[in-house]
């Protein structure tokens, strides 16, 4: 790693444990604008959109930043700090089972009323519509990535659907 990059790494990681909420913040804010960024010129747009670019990254400082930084100091409340496979497995999936929708749906409701402009009759009908299909495919992602990744996700699966015809 060059040196450059490994101060840089070293200050990050230092703004992290000084002031996780504040650097999580940005850095969702900063990934927002640059995956928005990257999503429009793949689809062929030619001007980028700073209005929407910006405002994607008020929506990550404001709401994902924090929400993620809270939601996964409660999973490790629950968890009490346990970090082997089959403890991350079960974060993913209590992740995914309960605020994966809600950030979906909240998501949707914001892209809608915020950057879009729409009334909530056009939003109502837009989540009806993609709703499902994107929660889907963020499942499906995630589930993916995570049991690629070998963090024991089809065990404690198995496990889980055993206890399940159990009852």
């Amino acid at each position: 790693m060059s040196e450059i990059a490994k101060r840089g790494w070293q200050s990050y990681t230092h703004q992290l444990q000084s002031h996780p909420l504040r650097t999580k913040a940005i850095t969702s804010a900063v990934l927002a604008g640059v995956s928005d960024s990257a999503a429009q010129k793949i689809s062929g747009i030619q001007k980028l959109h700073r209005k929407r670019i910006l405002l994607k990254m008020m929506f990550g400082f404001l709401y994902y930043g924090p929400f993620g930084h809270y939601l996964h100091k409660t999973l490790d409340r629950i968890f009490k700090g346990k970090k082997d496979k089959k403890t991350v497995a079960k974060k993913v999936l209590l992740e995914q089972v309960t605020s994966s929708p809600w950030n979906n749906m909240v998501f949707l409701m914001y892209y809608g009323f915020v950057v879009e402009g729409r009334p909530w009759p056009q939003v109502k009908n837009k989540i009806k519509k993609e709703y499902p299909k994107l929660q889907l495919t963020s499942w499906m992602g995630n589930i993916y990535e995570s049991s690629s990744k070998d963090c024991g996700l089809n065990q404690v699966m198995d496990e889980f659907d055993g206890q399940i015809e159990g009852y």
